[in-house]
């Protein structure tokens, strides 16, 4: 699977879903592990691969402000579930995402969540689940089994380097308002209190 066919897994589960419900990311993970059935057991591990180097890249401060704002807070597993949400926006957003997290304020549920103060708007835990889910369906087996595919995986792949940490650019403190509207103004404009800061 390549990074063409990834995306368009993504944008085929998540094609029409999102803004329509409350439990938007409940619906796209369902939507993912059905298409994912339906390919076979390498098929899903080659997708995780990608979704694993999609979601680290978005490992960064900036990225980690854009969620904190959008979620009124946001913990370190609550991220994991933001990128997740990022991901399942599609190639489009994410690219967004990646050049500009402030960029966020244009997406309509993210406006949307502003307007009604919904704190778990892009917050998609369900999503990054779905090719375990998948794999278990495919193969009978259970998510220990998938890990462990993934394990494999990771041990053959050339030039992996598990050291490594990922450049998250500069740090800022996030419950400092000034500085999240000089970083983020749109973002900041949408969920900030105006009369604080």
């Amino acid at each position: 699977m390549d990074v063409d066919e990834f995306w368009a897994v993504v944008e085929s589960a998540g094609a029409g879903l999102y803004g329509r419900t409350g439990d938007d990311d409940e619906a796209i993970a369902a939507a993912l592990v059905t298409r994912l059935a339906a390919t076979s057991s390498e098929r899903i591990l080659e997708f995780q691969e990608l979704f694993d180097q999609l979601h680290d890249a978005l490992y960064r401060w900036d990225v980690w402000a854009a969620a904190y704002l959008i979620g009124g807070g946001c913990s370190d597993d609550s991220f994991i579930d933001f990128r997740a949400g990022v991901i399942a926006l599609g190639r489009e957003w994410y690219e967004r995402v990646l050049a500009s997290p402030d960029g966020l304020a244009d997406h309509p549920v993210v406006r949307k969540s502003a307007a009604e103060k919904d704190d778990g708007a892009l917050f998609a835990e369900s999503v990054n689940y779905a090719a375990s889910e998948a794999y278990e369906q495919v193969t009978g087996g259970d998510d220990d089994d998938f890990y462990e595919a993934m394990k494999a995986r990771e041990h053959t792949a050339v030039g992996i380097d598990e050291a490594r940490e990922p450049d998250m650019g500069e740090d800022f403190d996030f419950d400092n308002d000034d500085e999240m509207r000089k970083r983020l103004p749109r973002l900041a404009e949408l969920f900030l209190d105006p009369s604080e800061g």
